[in-house]
């Protein structure tokens, strides 16, 4: 995912006549954390804002963005100068984000006395864990019943209207806003940097999330999905206080270093100003579909009105050490006799054979995991590798091609098998 800047060089700024209107816009950021008014010198001198020249398109460089986006929580200084910056975050505290009308006289009139809607998302900075958000985030929810990744302190928020949350979306939030009026959103980080991090001897590093926000405005229809706008910035979060702790060790870090060796780092800011970036690409959430409200007193997700036909179901029973046990015996005198007609649900023994029913939609490795996860009562990150059994007991790697080829309501025994990691395990199809 490219995280383009696409902002004016700071003498643009000056010669547009947008001085005097940027500094009172900006006027009082970071006054929540003891410091003073921003002047536009203070904003320029901001590590966005010091980008080379030559990576802004030349298509762009008048360019002003029509809105601006500050995190009003300070910038690590253990960051070098051409990096981004990365800011930390206490778990559960409530953090203002200002949201800034800054366009230009006569740019985008359309939004004039209209509102427009923000979605903000808490998403993974890695590549690696983006590919894997829904099973990563999965394994969260089954690990953290009943709790969200991102909310909104709505008490300390001033200028929203209409927010929502999507239970089936955690990490995501979304609200409408008037940007002729003054509007500030506190947010709330659930989730924890090292919660996404293997485990091996303790000490693990953290990973880094991105809180992104994606502006929309209304259609023909009166549907909120034209965008507008995208800006985003790096956080980590930590568990209460570990935020503090973080960054005092990172500046008496920098305070060790020769003065040579600071010039390669930014200093540290009062506030974070997110930077332009693509919009999130799952589009298909951005809908004007009723959500629920944070005090609905009912869901519209509800599935009692029409339950949709699932793509594939399959049926699947849990092998246990009774079950082997009962097996072997039954081979045994199966050698010694004829062998028995079994029944459907069970054989002539009286063994009683229970099937959960298992629905797929996405036909896919990830859904199957998760759902065997869910049957299991355990985290899909548990899991490790899925295998279907084969001819002569062979094990052979589960994959989306496979389950696309599995027959409607076919019927598997899952032996589970521990995996060479801790708490991990396969599950093998028979």
């Amino acid at each position: 995912m490219a995280w383009a800047l696409k902002l004016p060089l700071a003498d643009e700024v000056i010669e547009s006549g947008l001085v005097q209107d940027f500094d009172a816009s900006l006027s009082g950021i970071g006054q929540e954390l003891g410091a003073g008014a921003y002047s536009m010198s203070d904003v320029l001198a901001l590590p966005i804002f010091k980008q080379e020249e030559s990576s802004l398109p030349p298509d762009n460089e008048n360019e002003i963005l029509p809105f601006q986006y500050v995190l009003c929580a300070a910038t690590s200084p253990a960051v070098k100068l051409h990096d981004e910056t990365l800011t930390y975050l206490n778990q559960g505290q409530s953090y203002e984000i200002r949201m800034l009308d800054n366009r230009k006289l006569g740019e985008l009139p359309e939004i004039n006395g209209k509102l427009v809607k923000s979605i903000f998302r808490v998403v993974f900075h890695d590549r690696r864990l983006q590919y894997t958000e829904h099973q990563q985030l999965e394994g969260w929810r089954w690990n953290r019943p009943g709790d969200r990744i991102l909310d909104i302190d709505i008490p300390m928020s001033v200028g929203i209207i209409d927010p929502r949350a999507n239970p089936t979306q955690l990490n995501t939030v979304e609200f409408l806003w008037d940007p002729s009026k003054r509007t500030s959103v506190f947010i709330q980080v659930h989730c924890i940097s090292t919660e996404f991090t293997m485990r091996k001897h303790g000490g693990e590093k953290g990973v880094p999330f991105r809180v992104q926000i994606d502006t929309f405005k209304e259609n023909e229809n009166g549907e909120y999905t034209e965008h507008l706008h995208s800006a985003s910035c790096q956080i980590k979060v930590f568990k209460p206080k570990g935020a503090d702790r973080k960054q005092k060790t990172d500046r008496e870090k920098m305070e060790k270093r020769t003065p040579h060796e600071k010039e390669k780092y930014q200093p540290s800011y009062e506030t974070t100003i997110l930077t332009e970036c693509s919009p999130w690409p799952e589009i298909t959430y951005v809908n004007n579909s009723p959500s629920p409200g944070f005090n609905s007193s009912h869901s519209s997700f509800s599935l009692g009105e029409g339950m949709v036909r699932p793509r594939l179901t399959i049926y699947v029973c849990q092998e246990s050490l009774q079950l082997r046990e009962q097996q072997q015996q039954q081979q045994q005198q199966q050698q010694q006799q004829q062998p028995q007609q079994k029944h459907e649900d069970g054989d002539s023994n009286g063994t009683f054979f229970v099937y959960h029913a298992i629905y797929l939609e996405e036909l896919t490795a990830v859904e199957l995991t998760e759902k065997i996860a869910q049957l299991f009562s355990i985290s899909p990150r548990q899991i490790s590798q899925i295998y279907k059994q084969g001819p002569t007991g062979i094990h052979v790697l589960i994959s989306d091609e496979m389950i696309q080829n599995f027959q409607e309501e076919a019927c598997f025994i899952l032996d589970t098998m521990k995996a060479e990691t801790n708490d991990s395990y396969h599950i093998i199809l028979k």
